[in-house]
């Protein structure tokens, strides 16, 4: 028989042993205090050192890197100019004023050459039976054009010397858009030269850009020498260096885009003075590819598509893309064109970086051009030939 002593010390020991009611300390959740603290530095490594390639973007955002920076602190604000302030206040009244919808549509055609259009006949077919829902602006910076179409007859508007790599380029595209702007029914205008060939049918062309979202204009960031290699401080404080894009200069653009860039003196100013060839450091600067992407990534970045839908090959690694000849000139090359739906741009580093991108309309993927260049006027039979068998409708 137990004594009192040895029942009390009995119930001690069970007071101590393990049981299911009775657990120890929980453990602290490290898991997740590890979990956040990588979150953090990433966050703050993406800060720093940014994704050059927008289809890594893609795997954090569905909007892709703009989407993906709208996370990150922005840093303190610097305080306008009084210039900048009207510019902005402009600017930023004429994209947020309502859309008129005209009655009749239209897509305004601007043809940048120094003369004749030796793809008129080609343009002419592409034209015939849609007459209403476009118009033409032919600037011919050396000589009057002799046209073959009716399409181009009597549509020169008052032009001006174009020197290759000046403003003098810029300032054609503007005048081009001031005129296609007259005709309040142009809604949508696009940039085309005198080697420039239309790859779709113009229905496919029509709905592509009048139902579109954005403009198409080409814009990328270029760390390299023929990038951001270009850029002069003379620019700031208006246009600081990391703001500072590269892109091909052949877009389409919508209504209210073109009313802006007609309504801009003060970043134009600052790419007429400062981007040029031949500036005092000794780098050249051309404003034709940095004026405008450069001012739409700052004013308006989601309003571009940072791409062109004009086709050109810069395979050959030479300083003007690619010329097509009679020979190059078939079916498949056309058809491998109009299937291309990823944009890529390579930047200009010692290591060459291949940024690629899907081309995205409306949401969707969709094939990136509706143009071609660089042809030259030999391709023109087999164009002719070609053209009804490589062009469908939308």
């Amino acid at each position: 028989m137990k004594t009192a002593k040895g029942w009390r010390q009995n119930m001690k020991d069970v007071q101590f042993l393990p049981t299911s009611r009775h657990r120890g300390p929980l453990k602290r959740p490290t898991w997740i205090i590890v979990l956040i603290s990588l979150v953090c530095m990433f966050l703050v490594f993406a800060y720093i050192y940014p994704p050059h390639n927008p289809a890594a973007c893609y795997l954090f955002s569905s909007t892709g890197c703009k989407g993906f920076s709208n996370w990150l602190p922005l840093g303190p604000a610097r305080e306008f100019s009084d210039d900048e302030i009207a510019s902005r206040v402009v600017i930023k009244d004429i994209l947020s004023t309502p859309i008129v919808r005209s009655m009749n549509p239209k897509i305004a055609f601007l043809f940048l050459t120094p003369g004749a259009l030796p793809f008129e006949k080609l343009w002419d077919k592409f034209f015939q039976g849609h007459e209403g829902r476009f118009s033409v602006f032919v600037h011919a910076s050396n000589a009057k054009p002799v046209h073959s179409s009716r399409y181009f007859a009597n549509r020169e508007i008052r032009s001006d010397e174009v020197v290759w790599g000046r403003i003098s380029m810029v300032d054609a595209e503007r005048r081009l858009l001031a005129n296609g702007l007259k005709d309040p029914d142009n809604q949508h205008f696009v940039l085309l030269s005198d080697s420039c060939v239309p790859i779709r049918d113009f229905d496919f062309v029509y709905s592509y850009l009048m139902y579109t979202k954005v403009s198409f204009i080409d814009c990328f960031e270029d760390p390299g020498v023929h990038g951001s290699g270009r850029y002069s401080e003379h620019m700031l404080p208006e246009v600081d260096k990391r703001d500072f894009r590269k892109g091909a200069q052949w877009f389409t653009m919508k209504r209210q885009h073109a009313v802006i860039i007609m309504a801009d003196s003060l970043y134009y100013s600052k790419f007429r003075d400062y981007c040029k060839p031949g500036m005092v450091d000794g780098r050249n600067c051309y404003s034709d590819e940095h004026y405008l992407p450069t001012f739409f990534n700052m004013l308006d970045p989601d309003g571009i598509a940072n791409r062109s839908v004009t086709n050109v090959d810069w395979s050959e690694g030479k300083w003007h893309p690619k010329s097509y000849r009679a020979q190059d000139v078939t079916h498949e090359l056309l058809k491998n064109m109009t299937s291309i739906d990823m944009s890529e741009h390579v930047t200009s580093e010692e290591k060459k970086q291949h940024l690629n991108s899907p081309c995205i309309w409306n949401g969707i993927q969709r094939p990136c051009y509706l143009f071609a260049r660089k042809f030259l006027p030999e391709t023109l039979d087999n164009l002719m030939i070609l053209f009804s068998n490589y062009t469908y409708t939308i």
